[in-house]
């Protein structure tokens, strides 16, 4: 396996970067259409620009990989992980919904052992934990932490942890832009097979609004929001290799904390977009996040120490 700490960390705070952008559009469309089309529309878009990446990194054929069965099972993973992290939307302020997402370094520290054997030095650990303190400070006084669907970011970041450090595990057999088009796929098959279950169950309406966003009836969109859901299929191809690359190259425990880097954009866009004016707690929350990943960049040169 490759590791290259820096070239890792680039690619990951990119990444979070772009996803910051789709995780605005998806809020913006929540109240409109079903999780369901918008992700199907976005993997529609994706498709073959990722399929154009596999062909002219490896070839079209490495997509049945012997592995392959591995390769759907963490794109499913990513499957639930996304679809739940999306329905807490409608219910949570941005900021919070993307906050409360980010303890995955505290699942990604406790599971790197297990799944990938890697040795967690105390300053990373303590550094992931202080980003953790400034998580918690960007949500008081708030009462986003109370909505039932601040479970929905907790569980999403869970299992998102865990096809983080499948991605690692499986980067000596698969490049990325392999894994990159079987989660894309699984996203849209996914989905699809979802608003089909859904329909034959005659499910098409919820009281809760994050339930409401998963069942509610397909609509033709305006060609102003069907642009926007397009977008997300160019977001999610380019934010897929960037975030898959930086398990690939770098150790899990050096790049996870860079995670964080995503609650300075989800504030400004809830700002711009939705008129949600971040509290005093946002920024002091926001300083001590980065302030723990500059301290986790320089204790992962030395992991065991």
């Amino acid at each position: 396996m490759q590791n290259n700490t820096a070239r890792g960390i680039l690619y990951l705070c990119l990444g979070v970067f772009v996803f910051s952008m789709q995780d605005a559009i998806i809020k913006q469309v929540s109240g409109a259409y079903p999780l369901t089309e918008a992700v199907c529309i976005r993997g529609l878009v994706a498709a073959p620009i990722l399929l154009a990446l596999v062909q002219r990194d490896v070839g079209w054929r490495a997509i049945f990989a012997s592995d392959m069965w591995p390769l759907t099972v963490r794109a499913l993973i990513m499957f639930v992980s996304y679809t739940v992290y999306y329905m807490a939307f409608p219910a949570l302020p941005l900021a919070d919904a993307v906050a409360l997402y980010f303890t995955v370094p505290l699942f990604v520290s406790a599971l790197a052992g297990p799944f990938l054997g890697e040795r967690t030095g105390w300053k990373v650990w303590t550094a992931v934990l202080v980003g953790f303190v400034g998580v918690m400070v960007m949500l008081q006084p708030g009462s986003g932490l109370f909505e039932p669907a601040a479970l929905l970011s907790l569980v999403a970041a869970a299992m998102y942890a865990v096809s983080m450090l499948m991605a690692r595990k499986l980067s000596g057999s698969q490049g990325t832009s392999v894994m990159a088009f079987y989660q894309n796929g699984v996203f849209l098959l996914g989905a699809g097979f979802t608003a089909i279950v859904l329909k034959l169950l005659g499910i098409v309406h919820a009281d809760h609004p994050s339930l409401s966003f998963l069942v509610r009836p397909w609509v033709w969109p305006t060609l102003p929001d069907f642009l926007l859901m397009g977008v997300c299929g160019l977001v999610a191809a380019t934010g897929i290799m960037l975030l898959t690359s930086a398990y690939r190259v770098a150790r899990a425990s050096a790049v996870t904390p860079f995670e964080y880097t995503g609650i300075l954009w989800a504030p400004l866009w809830g700002f711009l977009f939705f008129s949600e004016v971040p509290r005093g707690t946002t920024v002091l929350g926001a300083v001590i996040i980065i302030a723990a990943g500059l301290v986790a960049l320089r204790a992962a040169k030395h992991p065991a120490t």
